[in-house]
């Protein structure tokens, strides 16, 4: 188990963060990258995780090697990969991408809320534009470890005329590349972006994209902020569309102090009751990725107890740092979570 190495974080994680939110981010992200690179360097990376083998797990018509991966987010552009695998991540979900290069939203648009272990974002979908990634993971992609799946997060540009046309453009780039195509349609930092979570709406958007790239399985990535009826409507919807699996959830917008999406700790209950209900209604139709509030192993576990195929860290890394990742993979090691893994890629 990785619990010292948590510690060790912890202990110098007041210095980490007297740096601005978003400067450090990129900081780690550049580390993660440069360190990525060479032999010595992956080692260290792996001493700081303490991630071990794991026994790899079917899902979807992909062989992931644990059931532990990177939330979107983190590594928008693709970047630092070879990073992630070495740090022992069983998958990488990289982006939200969209089809042209964005700056975002102003800054400041990172904000931590440490008494509670959370972080508000206002990001606006900054990334480098979907021909970029594609030409970052098509590189890197023989580099990879076995057993390493890589997602793709698509979005829509902010000033989209058309958003069906603005997804397609984005999957069209990356699908050629990616193991997976996630959809977001729940970032609450692209006005008029959640209303795509109506459900005829997005069935016809996962439809022209079941068109569009017929070999990648589709997740869509759903807010946290459904109502109950809506959310059983839509995931009973979903679970009778092409979409392949689901990421429970995005960010929060019920929060006070900041505006934008509010990630971390206080997600995991609501994260936890969204993946029993949802397993409940999809059976096992649906691939479920459980994503919010994961601090711990223990809290990796409970995911996959209620429902979850797979996990997602972001905000935890920033709080307990890599040793998260080593405990996480060892708490989800052997789960019995794998009666989705006769899921076909091409539903």
């Amino acid at each position: 188990m990785s619990g010292w190495r948590i510690g060790a974080y912890r202990a110098l994680r007041p210095l980490l963060f007297r740096i601005d939110a978003e400067r450090i981010h990129h900081v780690t992200l550049n580390g993660v990258r440069i360190a990525g690179s060479t032999p010595p360097t992956r080692a260290l990376l792996r001493l700081a995780s303490g991630a071990g083998a794991t026994e790899s797990v079917e899902l979807m018509g992909l062989t992931f090697r644990n059931r532990v991966g990177l939330a979107a987010g983190f590594d928008k552009d693709a970047v630092a990969l070879r990073g992630w695998a070495a740090l022992g991540f069983g998958f990488a979900e990289v982006g939200t991408v969209t089809p042209l290069p964005q700056s975002g939203n102003p800054r400041p648009r990172l904000f931590r809320l440490t008494d509670t272990g959370a972080l508000i974002n206002r990001m606006g979908f900054n990334n480098a534009g979907a021909d970029a990634l594609a030409a970052h993971l098509t590189a890197v992609r023989s580099k990879l470890t076995a057993g390493f799946v890589v997602g793709v997060n698509i979005g829509r540009n902010r000033d989209a005329a058309d958003e069906i046309s603005d997804y397609l453009a984005a999957c069209r780039a990356v699908a050629p590349a990616a193991d997976y195509i996630a959809v977001n349609v729940s970032s609450p930092n692209t006005p008029g972006l959640r209303g795509l979570q109506e459900p005829s709406r997005l069935l016809a958007l996962l439809d022209a994209l079941a068109a569009e790239s017929p070999a990648r399985p589709l997740l869509v990535k759903l807010a946290p902020d459904l109502g109950p009826s809506n959310f059983d409507a839509l995931i009973t919807a979903l679970a009778r569309s092409p979409a392949a699996g689901l990421i429970l959830s995005n960010t929060t917008v019920q929060h006070e102090g900041e505006t934008g999406g509010l990630s971390g700790r206080p997600l995991l209950e609501r994260m936890l009751t969204a993946l029993c209900r949802a397993r409940e209604l999809a059976g096992e139709r649906l691939l479920l990725i459980g994503s919010g509030g994961i601090f711990s192993g223990e809290d990796a576990a409970a995911a996959l107890d209620a429902g979850a195929d797979l996990a997602q860290l972001w905000t935890g890394l920033v709080y307990s740092g890599p040793g998260l990742i080593g405990d996480a993979v060892a708490a989800t090691s052997g789960s019995e979570r794998s009666s989705s893994s006769q899921l076909s890629a091409s539903r």
